[in-house]
This record gives C-alpha cells, structure tokens and sequence, in this order.
C-alpha cells in the first residue's frame, strides 16, 4: 500500500477550527479529535457551558440528562455566518489572507412527555444536530530563502531509502505516487552518474549544481466541517435527578488544497517551479453518552457526563502535480516535460478512534435574575487510535507506528469553559469565556497551540417563541513548514462567527 503520510510535504498547523490542514496521521488524529462542544446560540454565547445546565437542545449534545428539565416540546432553527482571517509571518514577511462562508450550526427537535408516576415526573426525547468543527480557512506565506530549496528536501528523501532508482521512481516504486517523484520525473534531481560536474558523488542529488536562491510562496486552502447528529432521551426524578443517554452519528468531510511555488530570479537554468497537492478525507464514525444532573437546592446544581470515543471509518484520497520552467538545460539531447506532472490517485481506507471525553459542571442561579456556570473537560489526545481495514489502505504496521507517534506526541488537557445569563423581564444578556491548551507534550517551535474564545450574545423569550442572537471569536497561534529543512511560518489566526437560533412551542 502506498502510505498517503509519505506523501505529503511534512507540515503542522494544529488549531482546530482555526487550522489550516493536517499533514499527517497523528496530526489528522489531533485534528478530527479537537471539536467545539457545539450548540444553541444561548450557549455558544456562554462560552459553550452546557454541563450542569440543561433545558436547552444542546444537552442532546453535551449531557443528556439535561433535556430532563425540559417542560415542553419544542423547535430550533440555527443558522449563521463565520469569517477566518490570517497573518503569516516567514523569514520577515507578513502575508494577510482569509475567507467567509454561510454556515448552519445547529438544528433540533424536543418532544416533552409527563408522566407524574411517583418519582418520575417527565422525560424528554431530543434529536439534534450540531457542528462540532469547522475546516473552513486560508492562509498564505512568502519570502526568500537563502538557506534551501524544496528541491534539497527531495534529495534527502530520495536518498533516505538508500536504493537505486528503479526501486523507487518505477511504476512499482516506492516514490513513484510521491513529489519527490514528481521531481525525478521533472529533472529536478537525478543519480550522480549523469552529472559530469560531480561524478564521484554517489545517490541522487539536484539535476544541476545550483539553482540559486529561490523566492517561496504558498497558499494553502481547506474546507469542510464534522456534525453529529444526537438522538437522546432524558428523565426528570423529583425534580432533584435528572438521568439521560444517547447516541452520536457524527459525519466528517476535510478538503486541502495546497499550491507552493519557488522562482528563481535571475537564474541561468530554471526559472521556476510549482507543486499542487490535494487531500480530501471523509467518513462518519458513532459515540455514545450517557450523563447525571444534581438538583439538591433550587440554586445549585451539578452535571457530569461521559462520551465514548467516536468510532470513525474513513477514506482519503490524495494526488499532486508538478510544473517546472526551464531557462538552460545541461543535457543538449533531453526533452523537458512541458507540462504538468501528475500523480495517479492514491486511496486509502482505515479506521479512526477519538478519545474519551470526560465532562462535569457547576451553575449556581441568582434568584431570577441569572446565573453563572462553568464546566470542566477532560481528554486525553494520546489515546487517539488508527486501525486497518480489510478492503484496503492502512496496514496494520501503519497503524501501530502512527500510534506510538499519536502517544509521544501528545497529552492529557482540561478545557475550561464559563459563562454567564442576566435575566431582565423576556430579554436575556449573555457573556462567556473558554479556553483550550497546548495538546502537545512538548512546546512545537516555540509556538502555544492554545485555543481562546470569547463570546457574547442577547436573547428574547416568550412561552411560545424565542430568539437569541450571538457572537463568537477565536483566536490562537499556530506553526506550519512546507518541508523539514524549510524556516518556520508562524500564523496568527482569528475567526469570528455570528449565528442566530430561532425556537417555538410545539403543541
């Protein structure tokens, strides 16, 4: 099988919704794991605080014991509007870039039953559908490199196999649906025999001695998005206990679309070159959760909840193409590609597991005019697990060594989340705060992949109609290299998002 890994130019940019694209499995592993809690525009507005809170839709999600406190049956429509935007700095130069999209965070549907049969008073059925990741991004770089081209970074990989040509570059070989391929087929390097300027080299090396110092740029693009759709069911005890469960059938869809170049000014042989790649993964996976509500007092009470992982089965499919501009060609009897290269479709099939996802929280109301709650949540990133399939793609070798990398790469973390309700007649002011840690065990590139956010929002109720209104913004650093040898882009990123939940009464 050919590994789609050992494809792509290595790379890192780890930011969850604020990231531009996985590069390998354990990145994609962090990747698909770091979702948003998701939710109403009331609780998005409280940072996504939902634990211990209940009577919303977003328990469905979060803890299902929360649609217990439910009293009636009800409708949610939320659509919204979410704006990326970048500033990468690399070898001194700062490039903007961005992009915006419609989005629809979320969609529910509450049906409210009483019973009134001793302790237990009522029970709630939701179903739900939530965002719970957004891929949608852009970010761009340039500058000059005194130090490397790419084309040094295919030299070394050719050379780290450490066998002749025809094992790696032939239809059979190893590099042959690879961009280090891509350059052999392109003449950017080849083996020391044909170099009459070096010819007691051995391995392969660039085509030519030198192609001076290139200017790099590159745009990298991705798109998509996860949902879960929650079917859960949540019971009332006494108005003290409130028990529920459910069922995740979460869907997954990553797009990348990477295009690098490097121009040689000035340069007597070649001009330029330029390498596109694409990566798109999708699947669905399935989770379960089950969740308690303590109510001992009327203004305290406290939720816990646990998430099985998410059980993913995934398919990928990657391809590139490269495109070189020659000035001068020492070989007088060779004809040079004058097209673009291509690679054949490469596709794979493999199973993904997510982490647990522990969860607990506090609200404590203030008579009738709000409350405050906070929810904690644990997740151990190391634990996130490949598998192979029987119809084809990861090897079970494949799997086991993109674990060890997944477990040394990566730690535990508590994400915090608090938020707040004032209550003034039918209107609702909201506030909230959350935070994200590194999920690596070591800081990378001296860069804190932590994810912040802050949000706010107001509401309006009636007892047959609500609307809330709510802005997010996140923001964090992240750290990308279009290739090992290459100098670090660091990137700042900040993402607004903007959604609405229309609710009624259904009789």
């Amino acid at each position: 099988m050919k590994k789609i890994a050992g494809l792509l130019l290595l790379g890192c940019v780890l930011l969850n919704s604020l990231q531009a694209n996985a590069q390998t499995y354990a990145e994609s592993a962090l990747l698909f794991s770091r979702v948003n809690p998701g939710g109403s525009a009331r609780i998005q507005a409280m940072g996504g605080t939902q634990v211990s809170l209940g009577g919303d839709y977003s328990s469905a999600f979060s803890n299902p014991a929360g649609l217990g406190m439910y009293n009636r049956s009800e409708f949610t429509f939320t659509p919204g509007f979410t704006s990326s935007r970048t500033s990468s700095d690399y070898l001194g130069t700062t490039t903007g870039d961005g992009q915006s999209k419609i989005i629809v965070p979320g969609l529910s549907f509450v049906h409210h039953s009483d019973y009134n049969t001793g302790k237990l008073l009522g029970g709630t059925f939701g179903i739900s559908v939530n965002r719970i990741n957004d891929f949608n991004r852009s970010f761009s770089y340039g500058g000059v490199n005194t130090k490397n081209s790419i084309v040094d970074y295919f030299v070394g990989v050719a050379n780290s196999y450490n066998a002749p040509p025809d094992q790696l570059f032939s239809k059979t070989g190893t590099l042959y649906n690879d961009p280090t391929g891509l350059a052999w087929d392109n003449y950017l390097v080849t083996t020391s025999g044909n170099q009459t300027y070096s010819p007691d080299t051995v391995g392969i090396q660039k085509a030519v001695g030198f192609f001076g110092v290139p200017a790099q740029h590159e745009q990298v693009r991705t798109k998509g998005s996860q949902y879960q759709v929650s079917v859960s069911y949540g019971i009332n005890l006494s108005d003290k206990f409130f028990l529920g469960g459910g069922i995740g059938i979460t869907s997954l869809d990553f797009t990348s679309r990477k295009i690098y170049s490097e121009t040689f000014q000035g340069d007597s042989v070649l001009r330029s070159l330029a390498l596109a790649e694409d990566l798109h993964v999708s699947g669905s996976g399935l989770n379960a959760t089950i969740g308690a509500i303590y109510k001992p007092i009327h203004f305290f009470q406290a939720g816990f909840s646990i998430a099985t992982p998410t059980i993913y089965t995934l398919n990928e499919t990657y391809s590139a193409g490269m495109l070189t501009n020659w000035n001068h060609f020492p070989y007088g009897s060779t004809n040079l590609p004058q097209g673009t290269l291509s690679t054949e479709q490469v596709i794979a099939a493999y199973g993904l597991n997510t982490p647990w996802r522990l969860s607990g929280g506090l609200t404590f109301f203030v008579l009738k005019h709000g409350f405050i709650s906070g929810d904690v949540e644990y997740l151990g990133y190391g634990s996130s697990r490949y598998s192979a399939q029987t119809d084809g793609g990861l090897t079970t070798d494949d799997a086991n060594s993109y674990n060890k990398n997944i477990k040394a790469a990566y730690r535990s973390v508590f994400n915090y989340r608090i938020g707040a309700e004032y209550r003034w007649k039918q209107f609702r002011l909201r506030g909230g705060y959350s935070f994200m840690p590194d999920p690596y065990t070591a800081t990378q590139q001296g860069v804190d992949n932590n994810i912040q956010s802050f949000s706010g929002g107001v509401g309006y109720r009636t007892t047959k109609f609500f609307i809330d209104l709510t802005g997010v913004v996140r923001q964090g650093n992240t750290f990308y290299s279009p290739y090992t040898t290459a100098p670090v882009v660091t990137t700042q990123n900040k993402s607004t998002t903007v959604m609405v939940t229309v609710g009624g009464l259904v009789s």
